[in-house]
């Protein structure tokens, strides 16, 4: 089984919510300062309608944690990067309009 997508670096072990998994993939083609995106726990949400979104949240050790909405649901995502909070916020907003 293959576990790794978009250039290794994005985890596919776990499901991904529907439609957010495209966003991800460009989002790692087109930034080569992300090393890596962990998928987490997906949870059904009421308000999570329409196109997909993904907001940063906290610092981890290696990057931030963001949450992606889509489909009624919500994943945890795990970003290792070295970009300010700013940064990668400029660059999801990208990789969502494409």
């Amino acid at each position: 089984m293959r576990l790794r997508a978009a250039q290794g670096k994005l985890k596919v072990e776990h499901s991904i919510i529907p439609r957010l998994r495209p966003v991800l993939e460009r989002l790692l083609s087109q930034n080569s300062e992300i090393r890596s995106i962990i998928p987490g726990v997906i949870r059904p949400v009421r308000d999570a309608r329409g196109d997909p979104a993904i907001r940063v949240t906290v610092p981890t050790t290696n990057g931030w944690k963001a949450i992606g909405f889509s489909a009624g649901a919500r994943q945890e995502l795990f970003i290792s990067t070295a970009l300010p909070k700013e940064a990668l916020e400029i660059v999801i907003g990208h990789a969502l309009q494409d």
